[in-house]
């Protein structure tokens, strides 16, 4: 449903109004992220410091990505693959540190596209599922987290060796924190149709539940649909989550639906994406600020555990471009993460 432009806006105001402001003992150190979080993507790979993107747009949650290996065959995750920005408070640390004195915090985020096109996601590099815990928990440990983005995608969910040792790890490091006191979730990143996640996933998700895995929140990636196909983006959206939420009644039969939604959580491309700077007649894919709106209010009223968007380094105009630093459409600085932060909420 269409929500109208001064509903949504009263909507926004009503969040701003309501949602839990952080604090730095109630961020970090050990204690879980909020309920319901608008973290946006912090692109690891470009110059920039995440706690001056923060300051700068207004987002006090962030999740950082990618954590892959060098190589295929590694089992020591770094920064990007970068065998110099290894997992150490010397990358990011202070910056996270920042972020947590203004009330923030950090998600940390493995895989990713470009790892599933080189075999360097941490469970399909490694074939040792204890290294692939110690990856998980020297992240936990370095940088004092509470939770984990794992981002499977492309031929990722297809390895099912790969699939199982990345929920045996999952399963271990979980176990591992409840030994030591610690607070660790983990979440899902996964692609999606307009008609709901692919097979592969959902037996991934299943292939979780054998394992003991609790999964926390799974997010879905809403654009980049490939179907060469004009699209409503929050449309769609509203669609795929629902087509998530009834695959999520199968995996926790006799859970009610206000606790499934609380596993959803929803990644927007803002602007032009990947795939929708390739149609005939211009994007087929455009995530625009009114769509933010529209997205940010829905996600609130259905009480989704997480939103995101890639990625924060975008947030500027760049009008009828795709590109890694800008939207392609014409916005104020910020403008979908100003809009989108109200979210955030316990």
């Amino acid at each position: 449903m269409f929500i109208p432009r001064l509903a949504a806006a009263v909507a926004l105001t009503a969040l701003a109004a309501t949602a839990i402001p952080g604090s730095a003992a109630a961020a970090g150190h050990g204690h879980a992220l909020p309920e319901h979080v608008f973290a946006p993507y912090f692109q690891t790979y470009n110059p920039g410091d995440p706690a001056e993107q923060a300051a700068a747009s207004g987002a006090r949650y962030l999740t950082m990505a990618f954590l892959q290996t060098p190589v295929a065959g590694s089992c020591e995750a770094t920064w990007d693959g970068d065998p110099n920005r290894p997992i150490s408070w010397a990358q990011y640390g202070d910056s996270i540190a920042k972020l947590r004195a203004t009330g923030g915090d950090v998600i940390a985020s493995y895989g990713g596209g470009d790892a599933s096109g080189h075999g360097t996601d941490i469970a399909d590099s490694c074939t040792d599922v204890d290294k692939i815990a110690e990856s998980f928990e020297k992240v936990i440990t370095t940088y004092d987290i509470t939770r984990i983005d794992l981002d499977v995608e492309g031929p990722m969910p297809k390895n099912l060796p790969g699939v199982d040792r990345r929920n045996k790890a999952i399963a271990q490091v979980e176990k591992w924190a409840a030994a030591h006191g610690r607070t660790i979730q983990f979440d899902y990143t996964v692609p999606t149709n307009v008609d709901g996640i692919t097979q592969d996933s959902k037996n991934m998700l299943a292939n979780a539940v054998a394992n003991g895995a609790d999964v926390h929140i799974v997010n879905i990636m809403t654009f980049d649909y490939y179907d060469n196909k004009p699209h409503e983006m929050a449309d769609d959206t509203r669609t795929a989550a629902n087509s998530l939420l009834a695959e999520l009644r199968v995996l926790h039969p006799g859970t009610p639906d206000h606790k499934l939604w609380q596993q959803v959580g929803i990644i927007e491309m803002i602007g032009v994406d990947d795939y929708g700077s390739g149609g005939e007649t211009g994007p087929l894919e455009i995530f625009t600020p009114r769509d933010a709106v529209d997205i940010t209010v829905w996600s609130w009223l259905h009480n989704i555990g997480s939103l995101s968007f890639w990625a924060l380094g975008r947030d500027s105009a760049c009008p009828g471009q795709h590109s890694d630093k800008c939207s392609g459409v014409q916005q104020a600085p910020w403008q979908y993460t100003r809009t989108m932060t109200p979210f955030t909420h316990n």
